[in-house]
């Protein structure tokens, strides 16, 4: 049974709000108001409350049915997001609470010999671990100009994790992949509330799910998955757009044709040609349009905030990430005066080629008055932020040079 607003035991204002899962959250923050980037449409704006989910601290509420939280920019100063603090992302309203004794995960379709796995028996498989970021496909849609229908996200549709699982080609190898398979098709537990709406099933590329790096993940930095992301288990498909991490994981089908259902041949596409993606989802595109595969190499600022005013004399700690598909992040350059001039700024902790990438950049500003930061990363193979958004409908792959002002008083 899923979870609803009389999961909380509300309180008069200044004391604690209890979340169903033992979570205390100040009083105050359900339900703040938030300041929130002037670029994101009005209804958007003025929606965007703090909201605390079962086991969540407050996060910025985009809907509540079906649930669509994002995560406080704030959270994005360690490279590693915190579970309480992860995005919480679905298109459906129905979500159990699954259990982890009663879990099963079904493999079939063209396989030789079919498996029901218990998560016990998952785990029996060579278990790995790797940081990566999940990030939604929609990721600052709300910041498109003009606005484009869909969930109006901001910058916090996102997060970093170390994830704990097993590879994805040792359990189709147990299986054994007849010849001729072309896509896996996979299904979670969250379900329509209504007949008529399409199940949020995906399929991916045969060949990505037997990269090494994708896997079931069951814990989360070091931790079992939050309901909210996935529990008991879940897709990781480091590199590419969240719309394949399926959660609550509970088939996997293999075929020899295309799949065919709504959230492929209809969802989650972008214009032929629009972007500079290496890896392509063949069997699913057409000649106008192409399934959303990896991420777009991305950075944001998130040491100050946008209208923050600052003191003369003391030097501006310039930090953020950056991140994108796994060719990894070679250089993040910043300027301080409104992109006339740019300077390196210096690399932090590689934490793998699919994570966050935290760097830093310290100056001294001379005079007073408002400076415009910016912020543009450029990855391995050359691919680089923009100054122009790519239009497309669903509005996806906002990958603008992140841009930041503060006042020097």
């Amino acid at each position: 049974m899923g979870i609803n607003r009389r999961d909380f035991l509300r309180v008069g204002s200044g004391g604690l709000l209890l979340a169903g899962g033992g979570l205390l959250v100040p009083a105050w923050a359900k339900g703040a108001q938030l300041l929130q980037p002037a670029a994101l449409p009005d209804g958007a704006r003025e929606s965007a409350l703090l909201e605390a989910l079962p086991g969540k601290v407050p996060l910025i509420k985009r809907s509540y049915r079906p649930p669509n939280y994002e995560t406080p920019p704030e959270y994005f100063r360690e490279v590693f997001t915190p579970n309480k603090a992860f995005f919480v992302r679905y298109h459906l309203a129905n979500i159990p609470e699954v259990e982890a004794r009663s879990w099963q995960l079904r493999i079939g379709g063209e396989v030789e010999s079919p498996l029901v796995l218990t998560l016990d028996e998952l785990r029996r498989f060579e278990t790995v671990e790797l940081a990566a970021v999940c990030q939604c496909s929609g990721n600052r849609r709300g910041l498109f100009q003009p606005h484009v229908p869909g969930v109006e996200w901001s910058y916090g549709a996102m997060g970093n994790a170390r994830w704990r699982g097993v590879r994805l080609r040792d359990v189709l190898n147990k299986a054994g992949v007849k010849k001729g398979a072309l896509e896996l098709v996979l299904d979670g537990a969250d379900g329509p509330v209504l007949e008529k709406t399409p199940d949020f099933v995906k399929s991916l590329p045969l060949w990505k799910g037997l990269d090494e790096n994708t896997l079931i993940a069951f814990e989360m930095n070091g931790e079992p998955l939050p309901h909210w992301n996935g529990f008991p288990a879940r897709l990781i498909v480091p590199g590419w757009t969240a719309t394949y991490w399926v959660k609550h994981l509970s088939s996997i089908n293999v075929v020899s044709a295309p799949f065919d259902g709504f959230w492929m041949k209809s969802a989650y596409r972008v214009p032929v040609g629009k972007f500079p993606v290496v890896e392509r989802f063949l069997s699913q595109e057409t000649a106008a349009n192409t399934p959303i595969t990896e991420m777009v190499v991305n950075s944001l600022i998130t040491s100050v905030r946008e209208g923050e005013r600052l003191p003369l004399g003391k030097p501006l700690e310039l930090a953020g990430i950056a991140w994108d598909a796994g060719y990894g992040i070679r250089q993040v350059e910043v300027s301080t005066d409104g992109g006339q001039s740019w300077r390196n700024a210096e690399l932090g902790t590689d934490h793998g080629r699919f994570s966050f990438r935290p760097w830093h950049y310290r100056f001294q500003p001379r005079h007073k008055g408002r400076y415009t930061l910016l912020a543009k990363a450029t990855n391995r193979i050359g691919q680089t932020q923009t100054f122009e958004l790519i239009a497309n409908p669903a509005g996806y792959h906002h990958n603008l040079v992140h841009q930041v002002a503060v006042d020097i008083v």
